[in-house]
């Protein structure tokens, strides 16, 4: 079965998509960094146990339409970005696998618009806010984006004074990518240095916190993320990393990381967004699949205790031994076993 990419009309904006197979539709969703080539691993085996395997670069990123305002990357514009998906695919429901910031997305859209999802994975848990929940020692109260959560900043503090908050005592890229212009700078000319770094630095055997002991006076990202040991690793050749650089590095230098930044840069949008949210669990069929060596759950406090209570619709939580963030590349046969084990049961 061939792969097939196009772009996709989803309102304002297009989408790249690439697809395989036929049959009811799976619909995936990166993070950052990432690509709809994150999830190269899963696309052949999903086609070949009979399922149509649609996998997006989100907006911002690839060969997506890449906005500069902040205000096209809020919960309720990602929202409707992915109803338009459905329905240029003639797909009541689907299921939606979600990782990092997809997970986010998929996460508001099991709450938002139930009856579009058949079920969902994801490899974040709910409580997800991007304000470093363990860190501020909040209860958990609202759905998954930082944009959703009052308690991530509390009720009368946006999460950007949070995240301010947080930064005097430290360097904190939540606080470093709301001002436009010095993380554009910073990585555009260095993609492939930044690419390499923040890879491993997430993966099962990376230091992502090496960032709590730098002064955020005068430090940018590259500053506080540790070198990366070189190419091929155990989960990413040489070959596969050059293809996520070129698609990063064939945009404009300042808007090469465009999408990243400013899903950061919604939060206080989103944080007003989401108000209306603020007690609804998640009652579609959900499968919790994450890596049991990622770093950003560092980040997270009693998060299985919040994800069994919020999410009535929980199915199962399944831990991939030696995976860390980028779970569906780090360990892919695992993950395909319990990605398409799962869309049997509801997709069938």
């Amino acid at each position: 079965m061939s792969v097939k990419e196009r772009l996709i009309d989803v309102g304002r904006y297009r989408l790249r998509a690439v697809e395989q197979g036929d049959g009811p539709l799976v619909l995936m969703i990166h993070g950052f960094p990432g690509l709809a080539w994150s999830w190269r691993h899963q696309m052949a085996p999903l086609a070949l146990a009979g399922y149509r395997a649609v996998a997006i670069d989100s907006l911002g990123y690839g060969g997506s339409d890449r906005p500069t305002d902040p205000a096209a990357y809020t919960a309720d514009s990602m929202q409707d970005y992915l109803t338009a998906l459905l329905n240029h695919y003639d797909a009541d429901k689907a299921l939606i696998v979600g990782q990092d910031f997809g997970a986010q997305y998929a996460w508001n859209m099991a709450v938002r618009a139930p009856d579009r999802v058949a079920g969902l994975i994801a490899t974040i848990p709910y409580d997800y806010d991007l304000a470093g929940r363990a860190m501020l020692g909040s209860a958990p109260r609202l759905p998954a984006d930082a944009s959703a959560r009052l308690d991530a900043s509390s009720p009368d503090r946006l999460p950007s004074e949070r995240f301010a908050a947080m930064a005097r005592e430290h360097f904190v890229h939540f606080h470093y990518f709301q001002q436009v212009g010095p993380a554009e700078r910073e990585l555009a000319d260095r993609a492939a240095d930044f690419l390499a770094r923040i890879f491993y630095a997430l993966s099962a055997k990376g230091d992502l916190w090496s960032w709590k002991t730098v002064s955020s006076t005068g430090s940018g990202y590259l500053d506080v993320l540790p070198s990366a040991p070189p190419l091929p690793w155990p989960w990413l050749s040489q070959e596969e990393f050059d293809r996520f650089v070129a698609e990063y590095v064939d945009a404009e230098p300042m808007l090469r990381f465009i999408g990243g930044l400013n899903s950061y840069r919604t939060a206080d949008a989103n944080w007003r967004l989401g108000k209306v949210w603020a007690d609804h669990d998640v009652r579609t069929p959900t499968l919790f699949l994450y890596g049991a060596k990622d770093p950003s759950f560092g980040f997270f406090h009693d998060w299985e205790k919040r994800l069994r209570a919020r999410v009535p619709g929980l199915r199962d939580i399944i831990a991939l031994p030696d995976a860390g963030h980028f779970v569906q590349q780090e360990q892919p046969e695992a993950f395909n076993r319990a990605l398409i084990d799962f869309a049997g049961t509801i997709l069938r």
